[in-house]
């Protein structure tokens, strides 16, 4: 789909939509199972949650805007998990099951690749908590996140 100074987009290189697609439903049953992660993915969410959740990472790593076709915007995103307060480890437990789930979903082990992948998932949670706060001003606008080999590549 996507290249950055001629190499193919991490999102070409996982495996297309349907690698995306597996790596969260792997990522979604991982955080079902950690004792700390399940509450908050145990509730009721949107019924397509894992396969909005496959195509919000894709456009974010290269692939085509179906999130954003679909109203799954950064500022819905960042609405969705705010004001939650204090998250304790939950971020790191998060990235945890993510880098587990990309061997679950079988996503290439390059290390190059998984790095990246890597980095994007701590910036992405960094992202979100950073509107953890219960007063916290979620944007109106914001740019969908778009990661590359070399880190993002969204504007600032």
């Amino acid at each position: 789909m996507g290249e950055t100074a001629g190499r193919p987009s991490l999102y070409d290189v996982a495996g297309g939509g349907p690698a995306l697609l597996a790596l969260a439903r792997a990522h979604h049953a991982r955080c079902l199972a950690d004792p700390e992660l399940n509450h908050p993915f145990a509730k009721a969410g949107h019924p397509e949650h894992v396969e909005r959740l496959a195509a919000y990472w894709g456009e974010a790593l290269g692939g085509p805007p179906a999130a954003s076709h679909d109203g799954l915007d950064q500022p819905a995103v960042l609405r969705m998990h705010a004001h939650n307060g204090d998250m304790g480890d939950l971020g790191r437990r998060f990235v945890a099951c993510f880098v587990a789930a990309a061997d679950d979903a079988g996503l290439p082990a390059d290390p190059e690749f998984r790095a990246a992948l890597t980095a994007y998932m701590s910036w992405a949670v960094d992202d979100v908590l950073a509107y953890s706060a219960e007063d916290a001003e979620v944007p109106a606008e914001a740019p969908m996140p778009r990661w590359s080999w070399d880190g993002s590549q969204s504007p600032p």
